[in-house]
């Protein structure tokens, strides 16, 4: 086994919820700010995953103010402090690029 692969395997989050694209999900972001820390909300749909161990991310589409706002996210970052599924999403397709 490589040595990188099970040094990433011990650093792994165990706490993920299933998701996949499509899925309405709220992700609470660690914000550090000087020597402030704060919680941020980031909600909107999954409109990709891409799993490769501990390089796996996801990214959330939503809109503010009537412009498109997308976040890629780091699946296991410490910076990911929960991710909930509001809303499980129909979808026939892994990758939804086509809501851009």
């Amino acid at each position: 086994m490589n040595i990188i692969d099970e040094i990433g395997r011990e650093q792994m989050k165990t706490d993920i919820p299933p998701f996949k694209a499509g899925d309405t999900l709220k992700v609470h972001v660690k914000i550090v700010e000087g020597d402030k820390h704060r919680i941020q909300m980031f909600q909107g749909v999954c409109i990709s995953r891409k799993n490769n161990l501990i390089s796996s991310t996801f990214t959330v589409r939503k809109i503010s103010d009537g412009i498109g706002v997308e976040r890629i996210f780091p699946l296991h970052s410490p910076n990911v402090d929960k991710i909930e599924v509001l809303k499980i999403g129909r979808v026939r397709r892994a990758k939804l690029y086509y809501l851009r």
